[in-house]
């Protein structure tokens, strides 16, 4: 991260303070700072080691070693940090001001092996499992959608087996690609082998395109997922989505995974496997919207490829994206405190 000798850490959130312990460091001050001087952090916020603990952090993995297409998510996490700039401390889509609920914090990113891929996958485990020790919660910003397995490795040792809601243009429960296990398509079948989803618990949301076999829909049901297609929205929208996973994945504990290819490419273009008709940024928004009081215990956004982007438009919807999953999660981080 871009450090700045002008900048500074912000001051103390009061709005929301949380009962017996100080109150959250929030953003820079937009009015002091401008939003293009200063750390970039996100949504400018302190990072780990400038506050003395934290409830949620967002974390970037720059990897992109499991992608079978386009390369460049590497350099997704800043991307999304930059993008994130514009971010203010009050939701009111979510009625909240999440910085001052709870103390979120950037958490810089992992160091991920470019050349040993289950290094990589070890160092985001632990480092999932270190930020998230103590019922604290973790917003990964992708990288590849590999990394979202080693962060459900990670919450599953902490609650147990998940319910995942996975927002994507793809399964990405294919078994192997030239025999390698683990790549950016084949996380959740994974995740599924080793027992770390609840049964028949889990769903896709946005698939659509092309695929091998219509076997590829046979093997993905029987890992126990259920796919909402994009083309669904034309007749649901999204409050119907929003129900379906909501009967989906009952009171289980729930991690989310958007790879932001699950929106059109008129609105992500800078991703690595884009497919045509997908949803729009404001589809996927309400829906995560709607999914904010589910029992979150972490989330991903991954396949953000800046070189492919023009004018941050992947970023922002990005940047967004994770905005609204901060939210919820200081949301029921400040209700359990």
């Amino acid at each position: 991260m871009t450090a700045d000798a002008t900048a500074t850490s912000g001051e103390p959130s009061t709005d929301g303070q949380r009962t017996g312990a100080p109150a959250p460091v929030g953003p820079v001050d937009a009015t002091v700072v401008p939003r293009y001087a200063g750390l970039t952090t996100f949504a400018r916020l302190p990072r780990r080691e400038d506050v003395p603990d934290h409830d949620v952090a967002v974390l970037g993995v720059p990897f992109d070693a499991g992608v079978t297409y386009r390369p460049g998510a590497r350099f997704g996490p800043n991307a999304v940090r930059e993008a994130s700039r514009l971010l203010k401390p009050y939701n009111p889509a979510q009625d909240a001001a999440p910085f001052s609920l709870a103390q979120v914090v950037d958490a810089g990113d992992v160091a991920a092996n470019p050349f040993d891929l289950a290094q990589a996958l070890d160092a985001v485990e632990r480092a999932v499992l270190d930020l998230t020790d103590g019922g604290r919660s973790v917003v990964l910003l992708g990288g590849d959608h590999t990394i979202a397995l080693p962060s459900l490795r990670a919450l599953a040792r902490r609650h147990g087996p998940l319910a995942l809601v996975h927002f994507d243009a793809h399964l990405d429960t294919w078994d192997t690609y030239f025999g390698a296990p683990c790549t950016h398509g084949t996380p959740f079948r994974r995740a599924s082998e080793e027992g770390l989803l609840v049964k028949d618990r889990s769903a896709h949301v946005g698939i659509r395109g092309s695929l091998y076999d219509r076997a590829d829909l046979l093997d993905d049901e029987a890992l126990g997922f259920t796919a909402i297609h994009a083309r669904d929205v034309d007749d649901i929208g999204a409050k119907g989505i929003v129900e379906r996973v909501r009967r989906r994945v009952g009171d289980h504990p729930v991690y989310i995974s958007v790879d932001i290819d699950v929106l059109d490419p008129a609105f992500a273009p800078g991703t690595g496997t884009p497919e045509a008709g997908g949803l729009t940024s404001r589809e996927l928004l309400a829906v995560l919207r709607g999914l904010a009081d589910l029992p979150l215990v972490g989330a991903d956004v991954v396949e953000v490829a800046p070189a492919y982007d023009h004018a941050e438009v992947t970023a922002v919807a990005a940047a967004n994206t994770a905005y609204e999953l901060v939210t919820a999660l200081a949301l029921q981080r400040s209700a359990r405190s």
